[in-house]
Order: structure tokens, then C-alpha cells, then sequence
């Protein structure tokens, strides 16, 4: 979903790859008919829609249809519009400046409920995300947990934070299962922040591009 015509263009070639393209729209009105009608399972929206914005989207669709997952897709990483998606209920909060690689693996990545944040709005979570338990400590985490906290929390995707720390994605996935249990979080979003409010990782990471200094 958004209102310039080359950029649906290349988002549809990117994700036809991948997965089954059911549908694109321009503005609210558009997309709030096509998501009732085709139901599909996540919708990748901009923030700056016109009729209302992304949020507005969410918000009508919602009530008729809880089950499907919105992935805002934007170049938009201010403070304002960051909490009026997550305050709408968006599922994950991506910027532009993602690659065409590592789009689809986001897009699969809302569809399970893991929610991606990009790296450069990652440290307003500890702003937003005020209710998240943080009794756990992420300092009783083993070594090698601890390090995909840092790296998942600074907007690694599995496949970048596996590569780095040469490991398999499975093996990712396997840590993180462990450390939402033991943390009492539920997505990697809850993680991410719960991560910047304990102070593991610090706010300034995002501003040098959400990687590890």
C-alpha cells in the first residue's frame, strides 16, 4: 500500500518472488476494501497514506479482520509517527532503506508475529513500550544468547545476526525461543525493547546505524 505508482511496482516485483501478491492500493479508502475482500495475511503499508495514513488502516480493519499482520514499510523514522503506528497495533515498522534481499525474509518475519523494527527507530521502544515485564535480567543469559540479544535488539534480520556470529538461522531462531522464554517476551520487538530499557543496548547505537560499535 502506497501512493506512488514506481514504488508498488517495486515492491511487487520484489515480493512476487516470494509469496502471492493478492492485491495493492494507493490510499486508505483503496486498501481498507481490498485488505476486507482478499483477507490477505500481511499487508505492507506506508506510513503517509492519503485518507488518514497507515494508521487509519489499521485501525478500520482491525475490527473486521484481526488476523491479518500490517508491516509499514516508510521512509519515516520520527519519533511521531513511530508511536502512531505501534499505538494503531502494526506488527513490524521497516524503512526504505532495506534491502531487496532482506525484504521478503521481514515480510515472513510479521506473518509469524516476530514484528522487525529497523534499527533506526529501534531505541524508541524504550519510550513507547512502557508496560513490557522486565523483571527478567538479561544479564543471567548465557554468552552466546546475550550476543544475539545485541544484535537482534540493533535491527539485525536472523539471517545478518546467523552470518555474523557463523551460526545457522535455525540455530537463531533456537536461541531466541530460549531467551523469549526466559525474558517473558514474546517478539523480537518486546526484546528489542526490553533490551534499550535495561540499558544493554544504548539508544545512541541506532544514530550509528543500529550496528554494534
Amino acid at each position: 500500500m502506497d501512493d506512488h505508482d514506481v514504488v508498488r511496482a517495486g515492491m511487487r516485483a520484489i515480493l512476487d518472488e516470494h509469496f502471492e501478491v493478492v492485491g495493492e492500493a494507493w490510499d486508505v479508502e483503496s486498501a481498507v476494501a481490498g485488505i476486507l475482500s482478499m483477507r490477505p495475511e500481511v499487508v505492507v503499508l506506508d506510513v503517509k497514506l492519503p485518507g488518514g495514513g497507515g494508521a487509519a488502516v489499521i485501525e478500520q480493519v482491525r475490527p473486521e479482520a484481526p488476523e491479518v499482520r500490517f508491516m509499514a514499510l516508510t521512509v519515516s523514522t520520527s519519533r511521531r509517527d513511530v508511536a502512531l503506528m505501534m499505538d494503531a497495533g502494526v506488527d513490524g515498522y521497516v524503512t526504505k532503506n532495506t534491502t531487496s534481499r532482506d525484504l521478503p525474509e521481514l515480510v515472513e518475519e510479521t506473518a509469524r508475529g516476530l514484528r522487525p523494527v529497523s534499527p533506526e527507530v529501534a531505541g524508541y521502544l524504550l519510550d513507547i513500550d512502557e508496560d513490557i515485564d522486565t523483571g527478567s535480567a538479561i544479564s543471567k543469559l548465557t554468552p552466546r544468547e546475550r550476543e544475539v540479544v545485541s544484535l537482534i535488539a540493533r535491527g539485525y534480520s536472523y539471517r545478518d545476526a546467523a552470518r555474523r556470529l557463523a551460526i545457522s538461522v535455525k540455530t537463531i531462531e533456537t536461541h531466541l525461543t530460549n531467551i523469549f522464554a526466559k525474558l517473558s517476551v514474546a517478539s523480537r520487538y518486546e526484546l528489542a525493547a526490553l533490551a534499550y530499557r535495561e540499558g544493554y543496548v544504548e539508544p545512541e547505537d541506532s544514530k550509528n546505524g543500529g550496528k554494534p560499535r
